[in-house]
């Protein structure tokens, strides 16, 4: 299991590269496709807002690339500083998804409801549940039920990720229909939209993938120590 771990976690490794840089390279590509319509990121997801009869949520930027995310807490879609300022096919993609949250949000939906349920278990799973790990794995033979601890603790994080899916994709798929109901892109503007948000939604994939294995790969330990 240990090499077949290895193996399948250098597998993972290796998609999670090459689906990265295809996604940089798609935002890249269609960042220089120029909206016709003129607007922002900023402005799309304000319409976007209106349009779904959203008047409670603000659009702000923030600092950094990549940064883009809504904040159930204060109602804020926050968007990169090129996503807010630019006016190409990326940037109105990302700025719809954003919006895409907002909306779940504002109807309930099931799926962004359980994940937010779960960031505070998950931010304190994140303190400390690496350390809890190691110490479960060296204290196996005396203290098995350390490592069980630590198990249950990761798997709410391995939920948390499997969780994501249907979450990002369902806020893709609202931006999506959105853009074209509204009639906002062109076909070619349209295309380019929907290929972002199809590599950044693979991202998500990956890592619940990721996760997965890891989770499965700290439970055959658990098990082959109780075995001897």
């Amino acid at each position: 299991m240990g090499m077949g771990y290895l193996i399948l976690a250098g597998a993972i490794m290796l998609f999670s590269w090459l689906v990265s840089s295809r996604l940089k390279s798609k935002f890249e590509h269609y960042s220089k496709l120029q909206l016709q319509n003129g607007m922002s990121g900023a402005e799309i997801a304000e319409k976007m807002l209106a349009d779904n009869g959203i008047r409670d949520v603000k659009v702000i930027s923030v600092a950094g690339q990549l940064t883009d995310h809504y904040n159930p807490l204060d109602k804020t879609v926050n968007l990169s500083e090129a996503v807010y300022n630019q006016r190409n096919a990326a940037a109105a993609a990302v700025a719809a998804h954003e919006c895409g949250h907002a909306v779940q949000h504002a109807v309930g939906y099931q799926w962004l409801t359980m994940r937010s349920k779960l960031v505070p278990v998950v931010n304190v799973a994140s303190t400390y549940m690496q350390w809890i790990l190691l110490a479960g794995i060296l204290m196996m033979k005396t203290f098995p039920q350390l490592l069980l601890v630590g198990i249950v603790i990761f798997a709410a994080t391995t939920l948390f990720s499997i969780v994501t899916l249907p979450v990002e994709y369902d806020a893709s798929n609202r931006a999506l229909a959105w853009l074209e109901n509204k009639r906002m892109l062109t076909q070619q503007e349209q295309a380019g939209a929907k290929d972002s948000l199809k590599w950044a939604a693979r991202t998500y994939v990956v890592a619940a993938l990721g996760s997965i294995a890891t989770l499965l790969y700290y439970v055959s330990i658990y098990m082959g120590g109780r075995r001897n």
